[in-house]
């Protein structure tokens, strides 16, 4: 056994917390260990808000022994022999020592518990997490190698690594995970098993896929860990569409590299992202995922033409449906699937702009179509770029400060982050004695339009337009129109 402070790593000081239930825990005659994460994480100097504990203690006496000592507690992982716990700010686990593993069918593990730390350790993922801080008398418990791992930057299993995959395959993902939050590297042992045993991450429900894919899009360089999961087949199940970038090798050079320009933009619109109180703070997994996702319709859409150069129509909004579609199996929330779906759909908006200049109607659309999503598809268009000719790169940025300048300069005039008509759905019911029905929802349209096309209006013009146009509809005789259920003017006011 080592103490901690043996360690050459640097060691933050510990939470109280940790000492407390330690004494806590020897003193009613049980063993308890910080372990995994958290003894990692102080070694990388760090401390976590959330500690996880092992013991030897069964749920009933953790719960015996904690109850007046915790904030508050649960019981939701009792059946998994796990117990939580806040105290002090500090979100706790105690699991009771166990081993468990999948049937090769089933998405849940079988648990049994156990009563040495040594073969709790020997069922964890990886060695860098099959670490233990004995409680309270601070000694290391590294049987694995985990110190000398997290040294060497190297993801090791504490067993064979098709044992540890076959136990819980969500593992092979979370060795990609760590790639991108650690900037470690995959032992070559793990990467062979991990491309022979790819297929078995179907097992694992979506929810865990998506929670897994998140943490490692969210890291420091989720670049290299989406490389890990293509490289390892991974993505093959996780993400296909990723996986589909690589095109086969075009011998004449027609078209670049889609998927390693796809990680570049990756990489790039990371780079740009802002501190805490920026418009997009970092890591902002909208932005990335757009990022990644943003030519996955270009294998669907590719066309070689008669002059021998290769053409991509319409893959953004392809590549739109294709992130949706992806997403939803993933379990996304509604939210986020619609808002990288649409970065996807609109990320082609702005080539163009530097070539023939845009009106001041189409910079409205511009900003009234990104809506809330403006900066990210900001820093997304940016990122695109990526061509080494430095004359059309400078020519691309210099268009996009331009057309930000040209926004800015329409923001000081207009309230382009909510562009409306100059009549609400009431005003036009009452200019134009109509009751509620699709008719107001055309004239509602109608005067969006004109409002995009020349901005604000002098008062009345609006009425003086509407009327207008009122008298060239069929509609406007009042007989022809009638009520309907239901009001045409939702959220339009």
């Amino acid at each position: 056994m080592a103490h901690l402070s043996d360690s050459s790593f640097p060691i933050t000081e510990l939470p109280g917390v940790i000492e407390q239930l330690g004494e806590l825990f020897e003193a009613a005659g049980f063993e308890l260990s910080l372990v995994g994460g958290p003894v990692r994480d102080l070694f990388l100097g760090r401390v976590s808000p959330d500690l996880d504990f092992t013991t030897n203690a069964l749920p009933d006496d953790i719960i015996a022994l904690t109850r007046r000592w915790c904030d508050t507690y649960w019981e939701m992982g009792r059946e998994f022999g796990t117990i939580g716990m806040r105290k002090d700010g500090f979100q706790i686990e105690i699991t009771t020592y166990r081993s468990e593993a999948y049937d090769p069918e089933s998405r849940k593990p079988a648990v049994a518990f156990g009563d040495r730390l040594e073969d709790d350790l020997y069922r964890r993922d990886f060695t860098m997490n099959a670490m233990a801080l004995r409680l309270p008398q601070m000694e290391l418990v590294d049987p694995y190698g985990g110190v000398r791992d997290l040294h060497e930057g190297i993801v090791r299993t504490p067993g064979a690594p098709s044992s540890s995959f076959s136990d819980d395959p969500l593992r092979m993902m979370r060795a990609a995970r760590f790639a991108s939050q650690l900037g470690v590297t995959v032992a070559p042992e793990v990467f062979d098993a991990m491309k022979d045993m790819a297929g078995r991450i179907e097992i694992i429900s979506a929810e865990r896929v998506r929670d897994e894919l998140v943490k490692l899009i969210n890291g420091k360089t989720p670049a290299d860990g989406v490389d890990l999961l293509v490289e390892s087949g991974l993505a093959d199940y996780v993400l296909p569409e990723v996986a589909s970038l690589r095109l086969e090798i075009d011998e004449h050079h027609r078209h670049k590299d889609v998927y390693q320009h796809s990680l570049t933009v990756l990489r790039q619109a990371c780079d740009l992202e802002t501190g805490p109180d920026g418009a997009v703070p970092a890591p902002d997994f909208v932005l990335r995922f757009a990022a990644l996702m943003h030519d996955v319709g270009k294998p669907a859409t590719r066309r070689f033409e008669g002059t021998g150069a290769v053409s991509f129509l319409h893959h953004d909004v392809v590549g739109a449906k294709l992130t949706a579609k992806r997403m939803k199996a993933l379990r996304f929330d509604n939210d986020t699937i619609k808002a990288v779906s649409r970065l996807v759909e609109l990320h082609m908006r702005f080539y163009g702009y530097g070539d023939a200049g845009w009106s001041d109607s189409a910079v409205r659309r511009y900003v009234t179509d990104a809506g809330p999503l403006l900066q990210r598809l900001h820093r997304l268009t940016r990122s695109d770029v990526t061509t080494r000719n430095r004359r059309k790169a400078e020519r691309l940025a210099f268009a996009y400060d331009d057309l930000e300048a040209r926004i800015e300069k329409l923001a000081e005039q207009e309230e382009l982050a909510a562009i409306r008509p100059d009549l609400d759905g009431s005003q036009i019911m009452d200019l134009l004695g109509i009751r509620p029905g699709p008719v107001v929802g055309r004239a509602y349209r109608f005067l969006l339009e004109e409002r995009m096309e020349n901005g604000p209006g002098a008062p009345g013009e609006a009425e003086a337009k509407l009327r207008e146009w009122w008298q060239q509809q069929p509609e406007s005789a009042p007989a022809q129109e009638r009520p309907e259920s239901g009001s045409a003017t939702e959220g339009m006011s």
